[in-house]
């Protein structure tokens, strides 16, 4: 069967040429980090995790940890306030900025030899060693959770605030707002298409409902396949898969989206979904569908091209 498959894979459009994008639209709304007139005054925000951070002035040395938050910082016109960044941001026009290495295990060496004013990273559940040491340093650590599209304005609205850009945040937030709407309306009155999204494959997993993944795929013309999931991701068997017969398979994939297709066409249980046979499985660029950012509004159109491809390029 695998040497009639054939992946059905979108046009990359770079990650950076949509946020370029909005950063005109940003620009359009802020000059810089003095646009604010609260640019000058204390600043106080509550990050993701409760804790309240306090800033005598917009932060002007940024470390990034978390690439939804690199790729914020970028949208809202802050990149030249961003001195580090870790090596999980790819495709953002950030490579000339030092990597201080893992995103959850930076090396602090690196880190603190850049002297930020304000360390942005993933909130986690439990113990956070890298935040603690930080702060018993005395520096700034902000912590971001993005799992839902909330969490994703919520968290511009705060980088614009700790960066003192909150109008280019603004500006951002509504133009991004703007994107899933039209997604949303070319897509009306269409029947939703039911779709499974691969988040991993050993073991099986796809995204729970209230995540961002499938609150893009409904603005989209879709639904998952999964809407009785409960966790965030969701494991699911293989035999209930084949049993609910998605009509689209969403795979996020690198740069192998063709040949992955094709080794999945060939796994007991994979082969024997519908989606293979009639070619709707559809290659997707991992490190653009999977960035919980403001790039969102061009993942839903990926996703409503993906489901109802008679409306590409529209």
């Amino acid at each position: 069967m695998s040497s009639g498959i054939r992946a059905i894979r979108l046009p990359r459009v770079p990650r950076a040429a949509a946020l370029a994008a909005l950063l005109a639209l940003a620009a359009c709304g802020d000059a810089g980090p003095r646009a604010d007139a609260s640019a000058s005054n204390p600043i106080s925000v509550v990050d993701d995790a409760g804790d309240t951070l306090r800033l005598a002035s917009p932060a002007r040395r940024i470390v990034s940890l978390a690439p939804n938050a690199t790729e914020t910082l970028v949208a809202i016109g802050a990149l030249p306030q961003l001195v580090g960044r870790s090596d999980y941001d790819t495709g953002l026009g950030v490579d000339s900025v030092a990597s201080v290495g893992g995103a959850l295990d930076p090396s602090l060496e690196r880190l603190v030899a850049l002297r930020p004013d304000l360390v942005i990273g993933w909130h986690s559940a439990g113990a956070n060693p890298v935040r603690d040491r930080l702060r018993e340093m005395g520096i700034p650590f902000l912590a971001v959770r993005t799992t839902d599209t909330t969490d994703i304005f919520r968290t511009l609205g705060v980088l614009g605030r700790v960066t003192g850009r909150d109008a280019s945040a603004d500006s951002v937030a509504a133009a991004v707002r703007g994107q899933l709407a039209a997604v949303r309306a070319s897509v009306a009155g269409r029947p939703p298409r039911t779709a499974f999204y691969v988040v991993g494959d050993e073991p099986l997993m796809t995204a729970g409902p209230t995540t961002f993944t499938v609150q893009l795929m409904e603005i989209a013309g879709g639904r998952t396949a999964f809407p009785d999931a409960t966790g965030q991701p969701q494991y699911v068997s293989m035999e209930e898969l084949v049993r609910r017969q998605p009509e689209v398979i969403l795979l996020p994939v690198g740069e192998s989206g063709e040949a992955r297709v094709v080794e999945l066409s060939t796994r007991p249980g994979w082969r024997e979904l519908n989606a293979f046979r009639t070619r709707r499985v559809v290659a997707l660029p991992a490190d653009a569908v999977n960035r919980m950012g403001p790039g969102i509004g061009e993942t839903a159109r990926r996703f409503r091209d993906a489901l109802h491809p008679e409306l590409a390029g529209r």
